[in-house]
């Protein structure tokens, strides 16, 4: 048996055609119809399928489903399959350490065993995940990340600043190749507070003409901040043009604001699919790259597709994974709805609305979910918001209690308290305690220099 090498494993020029980008992806895609994309799609999918079968991990999710081979044959016939997540993932390598059956690094493909790459999730939500690719995976992760970069006006004359991490998560890495790969873009990996810390990441900025900045929303933020409290105007001594990452609907203006008035832009993505969807020029949400991903939106508490516009967990099958780790219905957990109306760009996709909660992160307090990392959008245009908050989540008297902890540069008196405490109580629809914070108080709680994902919930 043949072990390949990552470029014997994999032809770029060949996935360049089959998943393009720049205007080889507008002219593509444009002129196709809904049907002729449904054909594609139905096409990828037999291949991922067929693989799926040969991999332990669905053999037995599948029969225990009462599934056999040959039994869903149509792609829209997918949600009949069982959808898994992490947990069944940590089950899988719980059964068969370090690395779990779910995948087939050991599975000849063509007669060849494939290399693959593994990284790791960042534990937000727990122990921290094994994530494994193939040649194959990886490199279309590269090229749907380039494709929304580009769609977003992404040049080739950018000086781009990363603020995504470089270890064990992918993020940082696969960023980092996309647009050194595909875009011809200048690229600097500053990384987060931690790598670089954050007054030396904006002296980068300033001396290298960033024009560009990708990564979470939040620490891009704290980074304006640090610019202004070292003398340096965001927007002239740092001429951003574009910000590119992972925003929060209703902070959107003062991050903007904060950076001088660059044109931002939303894409959405988890460790093991890449980016599923990005927001392209037209503004109108986020454009599902139907491509290479089948997206549902399901239920939180049954697992059923829901009507369109309906809140509820995206599910994802990548129809791209035919090797290593084909991925078919992944639940994110991560909470969408899908708009109505076609695109504006002309593309055949379906459009999300982005990021609005984590279904495994929730909290239900005198049954009203709650969505602790979704309530920046609801904070965001109350009078000296600075942008940083902290769930605390405790027992109290037999039930659950919630205390909201908010940063605030305002002078923090009992009207603007009270003023936080009725619009937090209308808006989530169940009362919540609020405290109010000096700027920076809960940096070491929330973690917003050192990770790529800031906590906004504990449990005490």
């Amino acid at each position: 048996m043949s072990h390949a090498s990552y470029f014997e494993a994999i032809d770029v020029r060949q996935l360049r055609q089959e998943f393009p980008v720049g205007e080889a992806f507008l002219e593509k895609f444009c002129a196709m119809s809904v049907d002729a994309l449904r054909h594609h799609q139905q096409t990828l999918f037999n291949r991922v399928m067929l693989r799926a079968w040969q991999i332990p991990f669905y053999q037995r999710l599948w029969g225990q489903a009462g599934i056999a081979p040959g039994d869903i044959r149509r792609i829209e016939d997918i949600a009949n399959l069982p959808s898994f997540g992490k947990h069944e993932i940590m089950a899988s390598i719980e059964r068969q350490p370090p690395l779990g059956d779910h995948h087939g690094r050991d599975i000849p493909v063509n007669g060849r065993i494939l290399p693959m790459i593994v990284h790791a999730t960042s534990g937000t939500t727990g122990r921290p995940q094994p994530l494994l690719f193939s040649p194959r995976t990886r490199e279309v992760h590269k090229l749907m990340l380039a494709r929304a970069y580009l769609m977003q006006g992404l040049r080739p004359s950018d000086v781009v600043h990363s603020v995504y991490g470089h270890g064990p998560v992918n993020g940082g890495h696969y960023v980092r190749e996309s647009v050194v790969h595909h875009t011809g873009a200048l690229f600097f990996s500053a990384g987060t507070g931690v790598e670089t810390p954050s007054l030396k990441q904006v002296e980068y900025m300033r001396e290298f003409r960033a024009s560009v900045i990708v990564g979470f929303a939040d620490y891009i933020q704290r980074l304006a901040e640090v610019a202004r409290e070292h003398g340096m105007e965001p927007g002239l001594d740092i001429p951003i043009r574009m910000i590119s990452g992972h925003l929060s609907k209703d902070a959107r203006a003062g991050l903007a604001k904060a950076w001088g008035g660059p044109e931002l832009f939303d894409w959405y993505g988890v460790g093991d699919t890449g980016l599923i969807a990005a927001e392209g020029p037209d503004h109108e949400g986020m454009h599902v790259m139907e491509d290479a991903h089948w997206a549902e939106v399901c239920d939180i508490d049954t697992g059923r597709p829901v009507a369109q516009g309906e809140p509820g967990d995206l599910v994802v099958t990548c129809l791209f994974s035919e090797d290593i780790f084909p991925i078919i219905r992944f639940n994110t957990h991560d909470v969408t709805r899908m708009l109505p109306g076609s695109s504006a760009l002309g593309l055949p996709f379906a459009r999300m609305e982005g990021f609005l909660g984590r279904s495994d992160n929730m909290v239900k307090l005198r049954g009203i979910n709650v969505f602790p990392q979704s309530l920046s959008n609801i904070l965001a245009n109350l009078p000296g918001f600075h942008g940083e908050y902290l769930c605390v989540l405790a027992q109290v008297s037999g039930r659950e209690e919630m205390t909201v902890r908010i940063e605030c540069h305002a002078p923090r008196d009992d009207e603007l308290l009270q003023r936080y405490h009725a619009h937090l109580r209308q808006q989530l629809g169940v009362e919540v305690q609020v405290v109010l914070e000096a700027p920076r108080a809960l940096a070491e709680l929330t973690g917003v220099e050192a990770r790529q994902k800031p906590l906004r919930l504990i449990k005490t």
